[in-house]
C-alpha cells in the first residue's frame, strides 16, 4: 500500500502547489493564511510522498502532525467564518477554485492521510502547545506588514489584512485581541484531538505498510 500512500500524498502536494500558483503572480496572496500553510503542506506531502515511494525517511511526526491541524483549521475558518466561494480568486482547471483547493479538498485529503496512511501514538501531549507557534507569527507578520504597507491588499480595497476577524483597525485591539484568543484556542482544541486520534488509532498505519 505504500506506493497507494506515496502517489495520494504527491496528489495533496501536486494541488497544494497548483492552489498556490497566483501567489507567485501577486504576492499580496501570500498574506492569506490558507496560501502559507498550503504551500508548506505541500512542501511536507512532496516529501512524505517521495519517501514513500523510495522507502526513504518520513517527515518528523510534529512537523507533518503540525501542518494536518492546520490544514484543518484551514477547513473550519473556511466554513465558519469566510466561505471559500466568497473570497477573491481566479478559477483554475475546470473552474475549480484555488481557494476551493486550498481550504476544502486538501485539508479534506491531508485529513484522510493523517488516518489511513500514517503510523500512530507518535505525538507527544506537548505537541498540542508547540503547534501554536506558527499561528502567532502569522498574526505577527500580518499586523506588521499593514503597518509597514497600508494599502498592499490583497483584500477589497487595499486593505492589508486578508480576512474581516482580524482586520485589526475594524476590530480595535479588544475585539481583536479576543479573536485573536479564540483561534489559539480553536487551534489548541484541534491539537488536542489530534493528539487523543493518534494514540486511540493503532500504532502502524490503517492501509498497512506505507514506508
Amino acid at each position: 500500500m505504500r506506493f497507494l500512500a506515496g502517489l495520494w500524498r504527491l496528489a495533496i502536494a501536486a494541488l497544494c502547489f497548483v492552489g498556490t500558483y497566483q501567489a507567485w503572480q501577486t504576492p499580496s496572496r501570500w498574506t492569506y493564511f490558507s496560501f502559507q500553510a498550503g504551500f508548506l503542506l505541500g512542501l511536507v506531502m512532496l516529501w512524505a510522498g517521495a519517501a514513500s515511494l523510495l522507502k526513504g525517511i518520513q517527515p518528523p511526526a510534529w512537523l507533518k502532525g503540525c501542518l494536518t491541524v492546520y490544514a484543518i483549521l484551514t477547513l473550519l475558518a473556511s466554513l465558519l467564518l469566510m466561505p471559500a466561494d466568497k473570497q477573491q480568486s481566479l478559477p483554475l482547471v475546470w473552474g475549480i477554485m484555488a481557494t476551493t483547493v486550498l481550504c476544502y479538498v486538501v485539508p479534506i485529503m491531508t485529513l484522510t492521510d493523517f488516518l489511513l496512511c500514517d503510523p500512530h501514538r507518535r505525538f507527544k501531549w506537548h505537541y498540542t502547545f508547540s503547534w501554536l507557534v506558527y499561528l502567532p507569527a502569522y498574526l505577527a507578520f500580518v499586523v506588521i506588514r499593514a503597518q509597514l504597507w497600508p494599502h498592499s491588499g490583497p483584500a477589497a480595497g487595499g486593505s492589508p489584512y486578508p480576512y474581516a476577524f482580524i482586520d485589526l483597525p475594524a476590530l480595535g485591539w479588544i475585539q481583536f485581541g479576543i479573536n485573536v484568543f479564540e483561534l489559539l484556542a480553536v487551534c489548541a482544541g484541534l491539537g488536542l484531538v489530534a493528539f487523543l486520534i493518534d494514540h486511540i488509532l493503532p500504532a502502524k498505519p490503517l492501509l498497512g505498510r506505507v514506508r
